[in-house]
């Protein structure tokens, strides 16, 4: 099938032989088909794969059309350019013939020179003849020809720094000079000058000559004088304030870790301190609140809540306005406000008294303690420190002290296991929304359990005095996972032998096992229907060895 794509329309015949040379190539018993270089092509691969469309095909069986198509992509490099400018030897006496109207070069015409157009070309004054220039053919690619930077020394860039610098280092050494030619600051020396200037016909300022060379100067040094994190336009004269200076790093980069401190990329702001084992002291960034809340920002903050309040109430206070104002009226509240609490503490104490309870823990143990510090037990408990506040749900049993009904505690809070269901842990109550009873319903959940319930009715029957500790035996007995005869068994010897003698009777009387607690024997005895370890030890020594069935067996082959 390989070779289908060689042929055009074929004969039956061809065709046949071709069929039967495919399923022998197929079989192993022909040889292969080989393409234009050489390589054997494998006859089991499809017709659609094999056969080459009709604008790549080449007349011979091949595979070429499946395979990559070698790429050389060398002349796209950037690398590889010519030097421009480069001339061909010394330059021509003469004009020649063919050569550039303009300058007389011969690699190009007047209207492709780039020299400047002369009034009387080399052509009629065979004058400064230009050296030819060397053409180099350059094979670019589809990257290279499309480069607008292509051909571009990057050394040529340097020029403009050496430029800027050459004017710096001259303005510098201007005002270096101006400075040390002033040999006096005399304001009356300087306003004689200035008339003098007058006089002469030039405009000045009345006080100190022109400004307009001042201002001039001052906006050369302008950019120079920029502070950190600022920048002065000097066309607006407006100082803008950066975000962040570029060099600093990032308050998100500084701790990677996805629990960290958050970061608000709205307002580029992290409150808390990305590195928590670090000291705010030695720390690179501690965080907003820690530089908000230290230094002279509190006091700064509590100023513009006084001037806030002060002017709520009609004053005339505006801290941006006169801060001086503002500063003095605030210091004098403090004062006063000092004043009137030192008063009211004094006159309380002597009417009422309890000075000796108004004593507390000295201030440098208070300030000694720190609450970042957090300590769990294995439960998950915390021991020391304070957790973080958690996010509450919607529903009103997660807010604080929103109970229902008079309850202390919420729904779901306890588990029964009796009855597999859920309730109130401080009433033991399985009904929602039910009234809290407390303890008393504690009590009356653990009495109406099946066991107390079965303990309270074997304690009713029984005589109180005699019988109380044998009910509870026989209830624990009949909860137990123990069998009767198992575990360890106390026998009494008098109960015994009063077994061994009832079970005699029995017998004697012929009554079957069933009926040893029938109607009419549970009407004669007063008692439980339940088997004691007496009872059942009373009929395996009464038991008879004829009801083995293995008392009568004989080994005849012993024998």
């Amino acid at each position: 099938m390989a070779s289908s794509s060689a042929v055009g329309k074929l004969s039956r015949e061809e065709f046949r032989r071709q069929k039967d040379l495919d399923a022998a190539r197929k079989a192993g018993t022909a040889p292969a088909a080989l393409d234009e270089e050489g390589r054997p092509i494998n006859p089991h691969i499809p017709q659609y794969i094999s056969q080459a469309p009709w604008y790549l095909d080449t007349g011979a069986p091949s595979l070429s059309h499946q395979r990559r198509p070698f790429d050389d992509r060398s002349t796209d490099k950037l690398d590889n350019w010519y030097d421009r400018g480069a001339k061909a030897g010394p330059a021509a006496k003469k004009y020649r013939k063919g050569a550039c109207e303009n300058c007389g070069a011969m690699t190009h015409k007047k209207q492709d020179c780039l020299e400047r157009p002369r009034k009387k070309g080399a052509k009629y004054s065979n004058k400064d003849i230009k050296a030819d220039e060397i053409i180099h053919e350059v094979a670019a690619g589809f990257d290279a020809k499309r480069d607008r930077w292509s051909g571009y020394d990057p050394a040529e860039h340097k020029k403009i720094y050496e430029e800027y610098e050459a004017i710096e280092a001259a303005r510098q050494k201007l005002r270096e000079e101006e400075i040390d030619n002033q040999t006096t600051t005399d304001l009356a020396a300087v306003r004689k000058v200035a008339k003098a200037g007058k006089k002469e016909g030039k405009e000045a300022d009345p006080d100190f000559g022109s400004s307009d060379e001042e201002d001039a100067d001052d906006d050369k040094y302008a950019d120079a004088a920029d502070a950190v994190g600022q920048k002065l336009d000097t066309k607006t004269r407006i100082t803008v304030r950066n975000l962040r200076i570029r060099e600093d790093t990032a308050k998100y980069l500084m701790n990677l870790d996805p629990e960290s401190a958050y970061y608000d990329p709205k307002t580029r702001s992290m409150r808390d301190a990305p590195m928590k084992n670090v000291p705010p002291e030695d720390a690179k960034f501690a965080g907003d609140n820690f530089f908000r809340f230290s230094g002279e920002a509190p006091e700064v903050q509590q100023l513009q809540l006084f001037a806030w309040q002060a002017a709520a109430r009609g004053n005339d206070v505006h801290l941006n306005a006169n801060p001086t104002q503002g500063q003095l009226l605030h210091h004098e509240f403090k004062e006063k406000k000092e004043m009137m609490k030192d008063i009211n503490k004094v006159s309380i104490l002597a009417k009422y008294g309890g000075e000796e309870y108004l004593e507390r823990v000295p201030r440098e143990l208070i300030n000694g303690q720190t609450e970042n510090y957090v300590e769990y037990s294995r439960t998950g408990q915390v021991i020391k420190g304070k957790e973080r506040a958690k996010a509450r749900s919607k529903y009103p049993e997660d807010e604080a002290l929103v109970y229902t009904n008079n309850h202390t505690d919420v729904w779901g809070s306890w588990y029964d296991i009796s009855s597999s269901t859920w309730g109130y842990a401080c009433c033991h109550s399985i009904i929602h929304i039910s009234y809290c009873a407390g303890e008393a319903g504690k009590e009356a959940a653990l009495a109406s359990t099946a066991q107390a319930l079965l303990a309270s009715s074997s304690v009713a029957e029984a005589e109180p005095s005699a019988q109380s500790d044998e009910a509870k035996a026989r209830i624990e007995q009949n909860y137990s996972k123990k069998r009767v005869g198992e575990g360890d068994v106390s026998l009494d010897k008098d109960r015994l032998a009063e077994a061994i003698s009832e079970e005699k009777k029995r017998k004697a009387r012929g009554d079957k096992d069933d009926d040893r607690f029938s109607k009419k024997r549970k009407g004669l005895q007063s008692g439980s229907h339940d088997v004691t370890e007496e009872e059942y030890e009373a009929y395996r020594i009464t038991r008879r060895n004829a009801e083995d069935p293995m008392a009568n067996y004989v080994d005849s082959e012993a024998s």
